[in-house]
């Protein structure tokens, strides 16, 4: 019986373990991390017959799998990996696993630095309102291998997939891939610029029907450039109209008296859409482009584009006090993120910010506080940094509470103070300091406010 050796536990790896067993695989799962949430874990794997081995630190050349495949957690130039390639063991991701029992559904694969996760809900909330099984997976819903494990298999895939998920997937090839945004994100695990989008441009290479954000400055400069391999038929979308798009227009999708174009075709109006900020009209393009592609009726798409509710944690609504509106958005976990969230709610603003901080360039986000935050609540491991970076373009309204219980606490006396229309939770920061995950943090932030507040 072939040996898999799955790295990391967690709901990616448990799904990869688990389908790995169904396919007749020996399975080890290992995890460096020993903590009780583990050792939960490890007795239902073990029920199933799969070896689990927590406080582990991998060693190709002592357990010589045939297979290994990673959480998407794990960073694939750790010693261990690389020595496992160097042996000619195959490593691949739990998302290139997925891809192998699923490739006979076609895929829609959404990437970018931001808007995966709104794209990635509004695409398949539109396909399924046309009927047909398409479960959204990857960074969003299922783990991926989760969907390969379902007795059904899809219509379409539509998968969120980040970075670290394309670097160990390399055989993936979608029907349609949308890349939403470009910005510096992740160099901690990438180091570089450039690898970081070489990573997501392997993913467009392979796919049948590109679409890419033509308001994005960085890929518009790439598109007009044209030193990136863009097919002939690649849909570049403007929500700024026909005249402003890039590539063949012919093939473009855009935004015009309020009516979304593809093909020049019209297919919704634009402001169906009820989530704020001119970033959701680029993802309702994208999302609409693709469904166009696929063949979805503009019946389903207006009404689906007309239901949607918007994505947890991503400017989202969860309450008003004293004339003021909370909002959610905890997913903004870098500058460029915490940038379009604060400028797409009314202003002015009292902004919570803070948690484990990135590197990336700040200033287009300070400049955004300058004009729409009233006060800032600094929280987390960033705060102190924070207060200096404002402290250096001379914003002074600005408080160190550290932990979102104050904040929570003190906005309805700054929100008074400063006439303030909404409290904004949009960190620019990891939430690793404080948090399991930036889900954690956003639930944390709604649990206090419906408790404070209603």
């Amino acid at each position: 019986m072939p040996k898999a050796y799955v790295i990391g536990l967690g709901r990616s790896g448990n799904a990869a373990a688990r389908l790995l067993k169904r396919q007749g695989w020996q399975v080890i799962i290992s995890d460096r991390g020993s903590s009780e949430s583990l050792h939960s874990q490890q007795q239902a794997l073990i029920a199933e017959g799969i070896e689990v081995r927590l406080g582990d630190n991998f060693d190709p050349e002592s357990a010589r799998p045939d297979l290994i495949v990673v959480s998407p957690g794990v960073p694939w130039d750790i010693p261990s990996l690389v020595k496992a390639r160097s042996l000619n063991i195959e490593t691949i991701g739990e998302m290139e696993l997925a891809w192998r029992s699923l490739n006979s559904s076609p895929w829609v694969a959404i990437t970018g630095t931001n808007g995966k996760t709104t794209t990635t809900a509004l695409t398949a909330a539109i396909f399924q309102k046309a009927g047909l099984y398409a479960p959204a997976f990857g960074n969003i819903g299922y783990a991926a291998c989760e969907v390969a494990l379902l007795d059904q298999k899809p219509d379409w895939a539509i998968a969120e997939i980040s970075s670290y998920q394309i670097e160990s997937a390399p055989s993936l090839a979608p029907e349609i891939g949308i890349w939403t945004t470009f910005t510096p994100d992740h160099l901690a695990r990438h180091k570089t610029l450039e690898n970081y989008y070489n990573i997501k441009a392997s993913l467009l290479n392979q796919t049948k029907q590109q679409i890419f954000n033509g308001d994005d400055p960085y890929l518009r400069k790439i598109g007009t450039a044209h030193g990136y391999p863009v097919q002939e038929t690649a849909c570049w979308t403007s929500v700024k109209g026909r005249s402003e798009l890039i590539g063949n227009p012919a093939f473009g999708a855009y935004i015009e008296n309020n009516w979304v174009f593809v093909r020049d075709e019209k297919i919704v109006q634009a402001d169906a859409l009820k989530m704020p900020g001119a970033h959701n009209l680029q993802n309702l393009l994208a999302a609409v482009a693709a469904a166009h592609f696929a063949g979805i009726e503009k019946s389903a798409i207006a009404e689906a584009v007309a239901e949607f509710p918007g994505v947890e944690h991503r400017l989202e609504f969860i309450c008003t006090y004293q004339g003021v509106d909370y909002i959610n958005d905890s997913k903004a976990t870098n500058y460029d993120a915490a940038e379009v969230g604060l400028s797409a709610v009314k202003a002015p603003a009292i902004l919570i910010a803070g948690g484990e901080p990135k590197i990336g360039e700040d200033q287009a986000w300070l400049n955004v506080i300058q004009s729409n935050a009233a006060a800032v609540l600094l929280i987390g491991e960033a705060a102190p940094t924070f207060a200096k970076r404002l402290d250096e373009i001379r914003y002074s309204n600005y408080e160190i509470v550290e932990t979102m219980d104050r904040a929570i606490s003190r906005s309805p006396q700054l929100a008074k103070q400063h006439s303030a229309k909404v409290v904004l939770l949009s960190p620019a920061c990891a939430s690793f300091d404080q948090y399991q995950s930036f889900e954690h943090r956003g639930d944390h932030f709604r649990q206090l406010c419906l408790e404070s507040f209603q």
